[in-house]
């Protein structure tokens, strides 16, 4: 990795600075905590890591966090996995959600879009009565605090309800999209036995409407706890026998009670992708997603009143559980429910400018679609109104940084994030007083100690390491679903070096203090004894126009040897002929280096992905090493199953 200082592809003009809830943060702490007054960022960063009890104290009082009963102290045991975070609080997500409705009952909440790209507004009164009356009911129906409430629903305000109603009561929260066939679904909610379902009857995608009512009778089948069965008629169909409707739970006009709940009370379970076996079902807690959101949202996405905030998600990944925290900050939540690229690829640019967004998020894979499908976004929508422009759930290559420079505008903030279901937040990416470098992420975030580590656990500089941190974060999981002994928690994180949290990804920490994603660890290409990123290929091989995706692999074999194929899914027409096959593997050396040319380059007919769109490198090996399709991958978390057979008919032929 180069140390050389490159100049930034954008500075923030020191009113952009001056005005950054950061820099009015850190000259707040520096006359009430102690934090340095000068130094900027890094020095605020050094003092929220260095400090952490009295960083996260400050965060409470900044965002006038309501404990109903005070803390004893805000670490009660730092000790990893187990840290105890404000051991004698008691509050309520839900209640710090919908603060802004008693000082702007009028001012939209939520807006919503589908595919016809016209924005709805849900007023934050409405939203309020709404919570309030779904709450009753759900009290009504016997859920009490830490019973499970579950939702098969699209990314549309019933969902945000949902979830606000569940938090307030004290339940915990658990969600899958529509797209999740009812195996996957399965592999997830049977796990924490909900006691009330609620589900839609189908949903609108592509311009094409699917039916999701057999899905349904399914689940219902196959989650005997079930106490209530909620029905969304998005589709205009009856209510279906047995099931309770939407608009009667929600037509009373009441004020919300919220149950105060101990600090690490669950509030939601997410899950891992489950490539390799049933899916973790990480809890977090009401007290520690509050407390990180407010920070991430507030802090370093600069996010507040007035602000309108669009993430590109479904409610099957962790972003949108994020998007629905913008509420506590009181900025207006997106919610957009359909296509990514309908009716064409420009599609999210089109509901950016429909809702006046300030920060929009979306995946580096639609950053880099929409620079192979030459969209113009500045020349056909005005984006006057986006200061940030953020993506995450891959590194975005710098093809895509200087995409959006040039075809957004010059002056834009670009935050590529980075971060992971596991802690449902960053552990680096935005802030709104730092350059942005191309290809970089612009700094670890406040209260996280990240490092990158080598084998033998010694942190390092320009070089590549493990991506580790080093102290505990309020969101990291209070425990996994079904994981009595605390084993399968530990195993997933503290395993490699005992006490630090270990990640599964690579990384460079640069002397300039930005950070570079590189791949997953855990799929990690090893060539004689150098350890490379898959991320760092993908990019190179992908700007060459016939190639739509590819996948690379690195295998060791049994006689020492190491095989890494190249397999590339490439555009209708293109062909995988001598010429291409010259370009790829020059394009490689040159960008990149001889050793990261692949042995072979293997036209495939897909890139199989997770659920949540992240190309499964991990199960695609086991396959390639002879590990039966049953034993290497989970069915239900790939989005095509039938693309991997492609990997196990090659593995064949091989043996």
């Amino acid at each position: 990795m180069s140390t050389v200082n490159p100049e930034p592809l954008w500075r923030p003009d020191p009113q952009r600075t001056a005005e950054a809830q950061v820099t009015r943060f850190q000259t707040w702490a520096a006359e009430r905590h102690g934090a340095p007054s000068d130094g900027g960022y890094p020095a605020l960063h050094r003092w929220s890591v260095d400090e952490l009890e009295t960083f996260w104290k400050a965060v409470t009082e900044w965002f006038d966090v309501r404990f109903s009963t005070p803390f004893t102290r805000v670490l009660g045991d730092r000790a990893m996995p187990g840290a105890q975070w404000f051991p004698g609080a008691t509050l309520n997500y839900a209640e710090h959600a919908l603060r802004a409705a008693s000082s702007r009952p009028d001012e939209p909440a939520l807006l919503h879009v589908d595919e016809t790209h016209e924005p709805r507004p849900v007023t934050w009164a409405e939203l309020s009565r709404q919570v309030g009356s779904l709450a009753a009911e759900l009290r009504r129906l016997g859920v009490r605090p830490g019973d499970r409430v579950s939702a098969y629903l699209p990314n549309i305000p019933q969902a945000v309800v949902a979830l606000l109603a569940t938090a307030a009561v004290g339940g915990v929260w658990t969600s899958c999209a529509p797209d999740f066939g009812a195996r996957s679904v399965l592999d997830r909610f049977q796990q924490v036995e909900p006691v009330v379902l609620f589900t839609v009857d189908g949903y609108r995608y592509g311009g094409k409407e699917h039916d999701r009512r057999d899905v349904v009778a399914e689940l219902r089948r196959e989650l005997p706890g079930l106490r209530a069965v909620v029905h969304i008629p998005l589709l205009g169909t009856e209510t279906p026998k047995g099931a309770l409707d939407w608009s009667a739970l929600t037509a009373a006009d009441q004020e919300p009670t919220f149950e105060q709940v101990p600090f690490d009370h669950p509030l939601w379970v997410l899950y891992s992708s489950g490539t390799t076996g049933l899916p973790k079902a990480i809890v977090q807690s009401q007290g520690g997603i509050l407390l990180e959101h407010l920070k991430q949202l507030g802090l370093h996405c600069d996010l507040g009143p007035g602000d309108r905030f669009f993430w590109y998600t479904s409610t099957g990944w962790m972003m949108w559980n994020f998007l629905v925290s913008g509420l506590l900050t009181g900025t207006t939540v997106v919610l957009y429910d359909g296509s990514p690229g309908h009716p064409d690829t420009g599609a999210q640019w089109r509901i950016a400018e429909r809702t006046g967004a300030t920060l929009y998020g979306t995946s580096a894979a639609y950053v880099m679609a929409c620079g192979k499908a030459d969209v113009h976004p500045a020349r056909d929508f005005d984006l006057s109104k986006v200061r940030c422009v953020a993506t995450t759930g891959s590194p975005l290559p710098p093809d895509g940084f200087r995409w959006l420079h040039e075809e957004v505008r010059d002056d834009l903030w670009i935050a590529s994030v980075s971060g992971g279901t596991d802690v449902c937040s960053c552990f680096a990416g935005a802030v709104p007083t730092l350059p942005v470098y191309t290809g970089e992420l612009q700094a670890p975030c406040l209260g996280t100690d990240l490092q990158a580590w080598d084998p033998s656990g010694r942190p390092v500089v320009d070089e590549v390491g493990e991506l580790v941190v080093t102290n505990p974060m309020p969101s990291m999981p209070v425990y996994f679903w079904n994981d009595p002994d605390g084993s399968r928690y530990h195993d997933s994180y503290f395993d490699t070096y005992p006490g630090a949290w270990r990640h599964g990804d690579w990384i460079t920490l640069t002397s300039r203090g930005t950070v570079v994603i590189h791949g997953r660890s855990d799929s990690t290409l090893n060539r004689q004894g150098v350890r490379m990123g898959s991320a760092d290929i993908y990019e190179a091989v992908e700007r060459l126009p016939e190639i739509k995706e590819s996948l690379v692999i690195g295998i060791e074999q049994p006689d020492g040897g190491y095989w890494m194929p190249l397999f590339v899914h490439l555009v209708p027409g293109a062909v995988l002929d001598q010429a291409l096959l010259d370009r790829i593997k020059r394009t490689i050396r040159e960008e990149l280096s001889p050793r990261h040319v692949p042995d072979e380059v293997i036209e495939v007919p897909g890139v199989p992905h997770t659920l949540t769109g992240k190309r499964i490198e991990v199960p695609v090996k086991r396959l390639l090493q002879g590990t039966p399709l049953e034993k290497a991958v989970n069915p239900g978390s790939i989005d095509n199953l039938d693309l991997l057979h492609f990997y196990e008919d090659l593995a064949r032929k091989r043996a």
